[in-house]
């Protein structure tokens, strides 16, 4: 056996990160050391820490996992979603290797089935987190044609797994309807979101890192086959943890906005006699919740990528990521409005008498398929 090839994941502590890492060290623990250096052994904002410690280990692959927090500042922004992924890509030209970027739907515009190509614009009124993901894509594009960078970009949508630390994106919501604050739907009927797979995200990684010439300089959308639905998917959560909350009324976009614009004044006006305040982050993007945006898997399905858990998605996992994050956060005082034990047999036969319909959708849902497993070659 050859020496171990070794890797650089920065943002190992994040969903993503984590999830790449376990997944090297349970799948290839013979072939790939894989090495997640913590902001204190090498800080993503200064460069000087990823040049020495780059030279020190010598990588045979890189891969970016790290972002900042969706309300970071500009600055915060700039630094860690755009300058450090830069200088990342810099230094495995250098050593000439490949570089793995995660980047975001949110470098997309709103629409249904987008392509990779279809892009926004870079200006100024955009997010501070979507403007620093689309000068990032744009910069290693540029770097892959002047420079010669063999680098992949991945874009993933709203990404859903256990053991993150961060309660944001689909966390966020779920924590929402979990401690019953999401009194209404604040979103339209029909409108869907595509949904990335953390669990799924390291095969792909490692299946594009072995077969270079395919998908090197390229861009791909990494998501589930189908979107989702936003308001089947509150009321799926609801049902799970047998709560009376939201109730199956919509808000209107216009009643929701004028309701934020409120918060918006009051917090102005808390800051300026010297209170920290910011915008709760479901608040931050309540457009999206209203507008559909799913994206393109085309290109991905056209590729030499075959998905090692096609039957799984977001409802296949909500009975574990249920259990996992309740436990969590009722250990960490987080949540103390939902009831400790959940009679969910009781749920669903209360869902069955009342709505059946909806166990229905539930069911087509997760999926309708053959058993792979028992297929007949």
């Amino acid at each position: 056996m050859g020496a171990k090839k070794v890797g650089v994941l920065i943002g190992g502590s994040g969903l993503i990160g984590g999830t790449i890492v376990n997944f090297y060290k349970t799948h290839h623990p013979e072939t790939v050391d894989i090495r997640a250096p913590s902001s204190k052994k090498m800080s993503l904002r200064e460069e000087e820490d990823i040049r020495s410690y780059m030279l020190d280990v010598k990588p045979d692959f890189i891969i970016n996992a790290a972002m900042a927090n969706l309300g970071s500042d500009g600055q915060l922004a700039y630094e860690v979603n755009y300058k450090g992924p830069i200088n990342l890509a810099r230094a495995a030209n250098g050593l000439n290797i490949p570089y793995i970027h995660m980047s975001s739907a949110a470098t997309l515009p709103a629409g249904e089935n987008l392509g990779e190509e279809e892009t926004l614009d870079l200006n100024p009124s955009l997010s501070n987190y979507a403007k620093s993901k689309i000068m990032a894509e744009e910069t290693l594009s540029l770097m892959a044609k002047e420079e010669g960078l063999d680098y992949s970009c991945v874009r993933l949508a709203i990404v859903y797994g256990a053991h993150d630390h961060k309660i944001q994106g689909f966390h966020r919501l779920f924590f929402s309807i979990a401690d019953e604050s999401m009194p209404l739907l604040f979103t339209k009927k029909h409108t869907h979101h595509s949904y990335t797979n953390a669990r799924k995200l390291p095969h792909f990684i490692d299946h594009m890192l072995e077969n270079r010439d395919e998908f090197t300089g390229k861009t791909y959308h990494f998501v589930d086959k189908n979107p989702v639905d936003l308001a089947t998917l509150i009321l799926t959560i609801k049902s799970y943890l047998d709560l009376k909350l939201p109730k199956e009324i919509y808000v209107p976009h216009w009643m929701a906005n004028y309701g934020k614009t409120v918060i918006e004044v009051i917090l102005k006006l808390l800051r300026k006699v010297g209170l920290q305040a910011t915008l709760p982050p479901e608040l931050m993007f309540l457009d999206s919740f209203y507008k559909p945006q799913t994206l393109s898997t085309k290109k991905l399905n056209e590729s030499s990528f075959v998905d090692p858990m096609p039957e799984e998605t977001i409802f296949t996992k909500l009975p574990q990521l249920v259990v996992y994050y309740l436990s969590r956060w009722s250990h960490e005082n987080l949540i103390t409005t939902y009831r400790e034990s959940l009679d969910r047999e009781k749920s669903v036969e209360d869902i069955f008498i009342n709505d059946p319909k909806r166990l229905i959708e539930l069911v087509h849902a997760q999926g309708l398929k053959p058993f792979a497993d028992l297929k007949k070659e």
